[in-house]
């Protein structure tokens, strides 16, 4: 049983682990197009540290791990800390979010590393509207690494989309048509503007994930309960923040994910940012350092202690309205704090 439970009840089971602050895209959404002002090296946690906060993380009940970024796979030493993670006993799932473009050369010795599963942000089927959307990159080396993870059986698959109303809200029908031949899911978010992405982003951006529902569903889509919509890994334990529906003979199914739909209530998450700062809420300004007592020599218990202690200021609900309404540069970037 987790020793992880906040003020609220809510049994703390997943860590989310973002393993840098670099990003070999600009997404338009996610950070300006002169990048962020890296960290320095020594302010980065070393892949011996993030292993050592993750061990006692999971004597403490967190059972699955997810690795993001900025973008995971252009940390030097990733397929490391994979295999280091896939070895600790409480660990039962190691799963990852990226871009994909360094997939087709890295799929293979993920797998052969411990990873079990690959979420992939892609926005767009077009590959001009993809260099558009990002700035930079290759929409084949995208598409060359979803096979490539379905190769190695890296599964199940899953594609991040998030719609942006006269940017890309014109492909959703495309996108979900992939889940007709492909055992995937494609999961639509609804774009929130509230981080500083350097982007003049309004609400004339947003497309509402109702929206987006009522359009799948007037395609014959119809509602589904899904491992798709569980809270992955081999546990199997609870709901993950997004409801799903499927067409009628496709392999894959569709989700959808807003902000709004009371995710809140049953979050079991924390996440770790690449300095070394536990986030107790993706839409909170609390965080608990733990690089400096990891590095002054401190032992695993307190370490343990510091985790409690960021669990335990976990809010009841983030700020989504207050998020919704500042304005750029009030709130962390999005591209800092791996979602």
């Amino acid at each position: 049983m987790t020793q992880l439970v906040d003020s609220f009840g809510r049994e703390i089971t997943y860590l989310r682990v973002s393993v840098t602050d670099k990003c070999n895209l600009r997404c338009i959404y996610c950070m300006p197009e002169e990048g962020v002002k890296p960290k320095s090296h020594s302010d980065i946690l070393r892949i011996e540290e993030l292993a050592r906060i993750i061990d006692i993380a999971s004597q403490l009940g967190i059972t699955r791990v997810r690795l993001t970024g900025g973008e995971p796979l252009v940390r030097q030493g990733i397929v490391t800390l994979v295999c280091l993670l896939s070895e600790i006993p409480g660990i039962c799932d190691v799963s990852m979010t990226t871009n994909g473009l360094l997939l087709p050369g890295l799929a293979l010795r993920l797998r052969e590393a411990g990873l079990d599963r690959v979420n992939v942000s892609l926005d767009t089927l077009k590959p001009e509207r993809f260099k558009k959307i990002t700035r930079r990159g290759d929409l084949k080396s995208v598409l060359d690494g979803l096979k490539a993870i379905e190769d190695v059986g890296l599964s199940p698959v899953k594609i991040n989309t998030v719609v942006l109303k006269g940017v890309n809200h014109d492909e959703v029908k495309d996108m979900a048509m992939l889940t007709k031949n492909h055992p995937w899911t494609v999961r639509f978010i609804e774009f929130m503007p509230f981080w500083n992405n350097g982007w003049n982003f309004g609400s004339r951006y947003v497309a509402p994930i109702s929206e987006i529902r009522d359009e799948i569903m007037a395609q014959g889509a119809y509602p589904i309960e899904s491992d798709a919509g569980r809270d992955e890994g081999k546990d199997r334990v609870g709901r993950g923040p997004a409801n799903y529906v499927k067409f009628p003979g496709a392999k894959g199914s569709i989700g959808f994910i807003s902000m709004k739909d009371h995710i809140c209530s049953s979050c079991n998450r924390i996440r770790l940012t690449a300095d070394g700062l536990l986030l107790p809420c993706l839409l909170s300004d609390i965080s608990v350092d733990l690089r400096t007592p990891l590095r002054e020599g401190t032992k695993d218990d307190v370490i343990a202690g510091l985790i409690c202690k960021a669990v335990s200021l976990k809010p009841e609900n983030g700020r989504v309205a207050q998020a919704m309404a500042a304005c750029p540069g009030e709130n962390p970037s999005l591209s800092k704090i791996g979602g």
